[in-house]
C-alpha cells in the first residue's frame, strides 16, 4: 500500500513517516520544505510543493492508495489575524484536493483536525465526538468546514474519510518558534536559559498526547475500514502548572537548574479545561495511548538538550 503523506516533513508528519515505514508502507511525502531536524529518510519519496499547487498535487497523487493529510498553513494563535488566508490556504486547497480524488478514483483519506478548537468552549467533561461544534477561532471554523466537506464526499461519492481530532501533541522534533505547543516551547526556553511563560495562574487544563501515539493512530486509521470522526488525546487532563512542575522535576533530575515560571496576565480566549473522550478510538480502532506524560517530557527534554 502506497501513502501520499501531505505535510510529511512537519513535526507530526516526521513521526507518521517512521510509523508507516515500520508497518511496511510505501511513502510519498508532499511538503513545501524539508524536515527541520533530520536528513531525508532513506526509502521515502519526497515531492516539494505547496498544497495550493493543483497540478503538482495531482501528479503526487498518481499511483497512491490513500492520503494522510496533516498540512495546515495556519495555527490557532495566528488564524484570526487573516481569516481569508486561512480559508484560501486550507479550506480551498482541501476542496480542490477532494475534486482531484473524485477525478482519479482515490477513495481513502485520513485528515488531521483539531480536538482543541472545533468544539469551542466545552459543555461536557470529557468532550466526546458528539459534542456540538462551536469553534471560536478561524482555525477551528475552517477545520469544521473541511470536516463537513469530507462528510459530503463520503455520502455523495463514497470517500472513506477518517478525521482525527487531535489534542495537544508533543515530543521530539517539535520546533521552537513558540507559537504552538506549550511543552515544546517551555523545553526550548529552559534549554536557552529563559524563563517559561505562564498565562494566568497555571490552572488551565489541556489534554496532551505524545506524537508517537498520535502517529500510531494515523497508521491505524489508514489501515482501517471505518469512517468518521475520532478524538485523539490522552483522555486525561493536565494543568499548565502541572506541566511546569513535571519539567522542573525532569530538568533538575538531569542536573539542570530549577525552572522558574514567569507569570503573565490570563488571556480571555483560553478555555479553562479541555479534555477529550477517546472511547471511540479505543473501541473502533483498537488504539490506546501508551506513553505517559513524565516519560514523554523526559524524552523530549533529552532530545532538546541534544539539539541545543
Amino acid at each position: 500500500m502506497k501513502i501520499l503523506l501531505i505535510g510529511g516533513c512537519g513535526f507530526i508528519g516526521s513521526h507518521v513517516v517512521d510509523s508507516l515505514l515500520a508497518q511496511g508502507f510505501q511513502i510519498r511525502v508532499y511538503d513545501r520544505r524539508p524536515e527541520l531536524f533530520r536528513e531525508p529518510v532513506p526509502g521515502v519519496e519526497y515531492v516539494s510543493g505547496d498544497i495550493g499547487d493543483i497540478s503538482l498535487v495531482y501528479e503526487a497523487m498518481s499511483g497512491v492508495d490513500a492520503i494522510i493529510h496533516l498540512a495546515s498553513t495556519t495555527v490557532p494563535a495566528t488564524s484570526n489575524l487573516d481569516p481569508v488566508a486561512d480559508i484560501t490556504g486550507n479550506l480551498v486547497s482541501m476542496v480542490r484536493l477532494l475534486e482531484m480524488m473524485r477525478a482519479t478514483g482515490l477513495k481513502k483519506i485520513v485528515y488531521l483536525s483539531s480536538g482543541g478548537t472545533v468544539y469551542g468552549p466545552p459543555e461536557t467533561d470529557p468532550v466526546a465526538e458528539s459534542h456540538p461544534l462551536r469553534p471560536i477561532s478561524s482555525y477551528g471554523i475552517v477545520k469544521v468546514a473541511i470536516e463537513n466537506y469530507l462528510h459530503m464526499e463520503h455520502k455523495l461519492h463514497g470517500v472513506q474519510h477518517v478525521i482525527l481530532r487531535a489534542s495537544n501533541p508533543y515530543g521530539p522534533r517539535q520546533g521552537h518558534t513558540g507559537i504552538q505547543g506549550i511543552i515544546g516551547t517551555h523545553l526550548w526556553r529552559v534549554a536557552r536559559g529563559e524563563p517559561v511563560e505562564v498565562w494566568g495562574d497555571g490552572s488551565v487544563v489541556r489534554d496532551f498526547i505524545h506524537v508517537r501515539d498520535l502517529a500510531d493512530l494515523c497508521v491505524r486509521a489508514v489501515q482501517s475500514d471505518v469512517a468518521g470522526c475520532y478524538n485523539a488525546g490522552s483522555g486525561s487532563g493536565t494543568s499548565v502548572a502541572e506541566i511546569v512542575a513535571s519539567i522542573d522535576r525532569i530538568v533538575q533530575a538531569r542536573g539542570g537548574a530549577p525552572v522558574r515560571p514567569l507569570y503573565k496576565p490570563g488571556r480571555n480566549f483560553d478555555v479553562p479545561r479541555v479534555v477529550l473522550d477517546i472511547t471511540r478510538a479505543r473501541t473502533e480502532l483498537g488504539w490506546a495511548p501508551r506513553i505517559g506524560l513524565d516519560e514523554g517530557i523526559a524524552e523530549s527534554w533529552d532530545w532538546v538538550r541534544s539539539r541545543s
